[in-house]
């Protein structure tokens, strides 16, 4: 049960990272890593998905009745996960004293966090999740044999572990600059934002950090990097 619940985990961890990286490509016309993770993974569809699939089948046992116990797992679902954004976004905030993500001008928004429009999309994928994908990525699961399984398992424990040891300690060095820019050297903080600039593209709420001051203005860092590099190709195209 455990080996198969990491598995959805990885899966749909990875189907969320496809939809946030495809929307933000296509939204800004260029490919962006849209996820916290080194690696192709958002696990906040992966921990969203496990809390959908358990609650549904709790849901299912008590009450019976596909269609009512339907109807009651996609209004838990909507819940649930809601409020797994909610305290995902307080604590990215409450880090770096910035939102990753703003709702606020969406209408019925908790603080900027969640918002009713999001939330009834987590309704909508939660209903296509159960009554479309689980089933079919259940079959495939289930056919895989015990053992294989435990190896893959394995594997991808370790692999997690590596990239979220990698990813928040990359957090860590990039708060530690845009909070202490006064402590470094120019060239010491421009060096470490640019080898962040992930992070940035990939929520660019961010980039407001340190705004309009001198040489610690993310956004002006980064554009100028971006110019550089053109120049660069420019020139080296024309010689």
């Amino acid at each position: 049960m455990i080996v198969d619940l990491f598995l959805y985990f990885t899966v749909y961890s990875f189907i969320g990272w496809l939809m946030e990286t495809a929307f933000a490509s296509i939204t800004h016309s260029k490919f962006i890593n849209r996820g916290f993770l080194i690696g192709p993974f958002t696990p906040i569809y992966g921990f969203g998905a496990i809390l959908i699939i358990l609650s549904s089948n709790w849901i299912e046992n008590v009450l019976g009745n596909h269609y009512t116990s339907l109807f009651i797992s996609i209004l838990i679902s909507t819940l649930l996960v809601t409020v797994l954004e909610f305290i995902t976004g307080f604590a990215l905030e409450k880090v770096f004293n910035a939102k990753w993500w703003d709702y606020s001008d969406n209408a019925m928004n908790i603080k900027g966090y969640v918002c009713l429009k999001y939330s009834l999309l987590w309704g909508i994928l939660a209903l296509f999740l159960l009554k479309v994908v689980h089933p079919f990525l259940d079959e495939i699961i289930y056919s895989i044999p015990a053992l294989v399984k435990r190896y893959i398992t394995a594997f991808l424990a370790v692999y997690f572990l590596i990239d979220t040891y990698k990813s928040v300690i990359s957090t860590l060095n990039l708060r530690k600059a845009v909070m202490n820019y006064s402590n470094m050297s120019t060239r010491k903080y421009r060096e470490i934002i640019v080898k962040y600039k992930r992070i940035f593209h990939a929520f660019p709420r961010l980039l407001n950090l340190n705004e309009g001051i001198k040489n610690r203005d993310i956004r002006s860092i980064l554009n100028g990097t971006i110019n550089q590099i053109k120049i660069k190709i420019k020139n080296r195209l024309q010689t």
